[in-house]
């Protein structure tokens, strides 16, 4: 799938912070210890694996996968025919042959303006994957994590969150 002009210059944050993480992971690999974290719970590291190009960069990988998804689903969203283009039909919502406008972006303005939103959110989750690498990257095998982990990472998803839904419903009537 060949990207759109919009949905390329909207991914570029996410690319940036792709290849921060991979660049970075790459600088630490050979400075990790042989056992990096597995598992990070509430009380700190809980599980550990061998050090291997797939244990240490599980996360960049990650990343790669979800930033496709949502580049994909950015682009598709900018695909479809918004509710105000749509032909007007009299049929029963759900009559057959009915054409069903549930959950289409009322204008290409509000498709490019969730498309733009959910690929912020994905630059969000890259943030929160990144700081989940200094973690996972540390030169020392420490099980202690600090309480502002979860804050510190959830908070760019939370924000990333927020702005989708807020283009989401921009444009919906009651």
């Amino acid at each position: 799938m060949v990207f759109t002009s919009p949905v390329r210059l909207w991914l570029l944050p996410s690319a940036v912070v792709l290849a921060a993480m991979g660049v970075w992971g790459s600088l630490r690999y050979s400075h990790l210890p042989e056992r990096i974290p597995k598992h990070i719970g509430a009380g700190g590291v809980d599980a550990w694996t061998e050090r291997s190009v797939g244990s240490a960069f599980l996360l960049v990988f990650v990343y790669a996968a979800v930033t496709l998804l949502m580049a994909g689903t950015a682009e598709l969203t900018l695909r479809v025919t918004p509710r105000d283009e749509m032909p007007a039909t009299d049929a029963a919502p759900f009559a057959v042959g009915a054409s069903s406008s549930v959950n289409r972006p009322g204008s290409r303005e509000s498709a490019r303006r969730i498309a733009r939103s959910l690929l912020l959110l994905n630059m969000s989750v890259g943030i929160s994957l990144l700081i989940g690498c200094g973690i996972l990257w540390r030169s020392t095998p420490d099980p202690e994590v600090s309480a502002w982990l979860l804050a510190a990472m959830t908070v760019p998803i939370l924000a990333g969150t927020v702005l989708t839904v807020v283009a989401a419903l921009g444009d919906r009537k009651p």
